[in-house]
């Protein structure tokens, strides 16, 4: 009751394009957010990042930091369940094909991030970033953790994102080791490839690892994951991007 007491306060302060944010969120998620303003930084990709007076920009960049590992969590949790039965290698790249950047983004798309986007930023060129909606899909999970808590973010996460957007059986029947596949190729090609861990950011509880995949002893792509393996696969997989192996 107290909940429902203090939504009602906030929601008469709420100017009439904060109301249609607030419905807007409660129609993605399912529930109203209690705290708006988490919402409208999880909106504000860096590409519309706000400059404060003392150089520091207000963006959505930490949320989706959060978000990354938050959903990177649940979505390893499920699997960890669901495959009672199958090895590490594969919950990891059943996890990566699920939570890579292009999934995410068209994800992203079918939620309606774009219109939501769009009606709180204005960008010229937004649709420049190919990465913007996935981007802010992860900071929508950051927001949403933080606003009410890891059971319900994990229901919605599940609920409203893997079990409308993912075909689990497809996934599973067509899940690459990108990895595997430089590595094939550089023995095919006769060179030498190197996966190097250049560094580790972030917390004791969230971090991102920065991998470079050196070919024939020069830079070639980087990639970056919760892990040091998920880390290397986007490498990887940007690597059969750019020597257009077949995927």
């Amino acid at each position: 009751m107290k909940i429902l007491r203090l939504l009602r306060l906030q929601e008469l302060t709420y100017n009439k394009k904060e109301k249609r944010l607030a419905s807007d969120i409660k129609m993605m998620v399912g529930r109203k957010p209690l705290n708006l303003s988490l919402y409208k930084l999880a909106l504000k990709h860096s590409s519309a990042a706000e400059e404060l007076k003392n150089g520091i920009k207000i963006s959505n960049e930490r949320l989706e930091y959060l978000g990354d590992a938050v959903l990177g969590t649940i979505i390893a949790e499920y699997l960890f369940h669901k495959f009672p039965y199958r090895d590490e290698g594969f919950l990891t790249e059943t996890r990566s094909r699920i939570v890579n950047r292009e999934a995410l983004n068209q994800v992203g798309l079918k939620i309606g991030l774009s219109k939501l986007m769009q009606s709180e930023i204005s960008i010229k060129g937004l649709h420049a970033h190919k990465s913007i909606y996935g981007d802010t899909l992860e900071a929508l999970v950051g927001a949403v953790y933080l606003d009410r808590g890891y059971g319900f973010c994990r229901r919605f996460v599940i609920k409203r994102i893997m079990m409308n957007h993912f075909d689990l059986d497809n996934i599973i029947s067509t899940t690459i080791n990108f990895k595997s596949k430089v590595i094939e190729w550089a023995q095919k090609e006769n060179v030498e490839v190197d996966f190097q861990l250049k560094s580790v950011s972030g917390g004791q509880r969230f971090k991102e690892f920065l991998v470079e995949l050196w070919i024939k002893g020069e830079k070639f792509t980087e990639g970056k994951g919760s892990t040091k393996k998920k880390a290397e696969q986007e490498a990887a997989q940007n690597a059969c991007e750019k020597l257009n192996l077949s995927i």
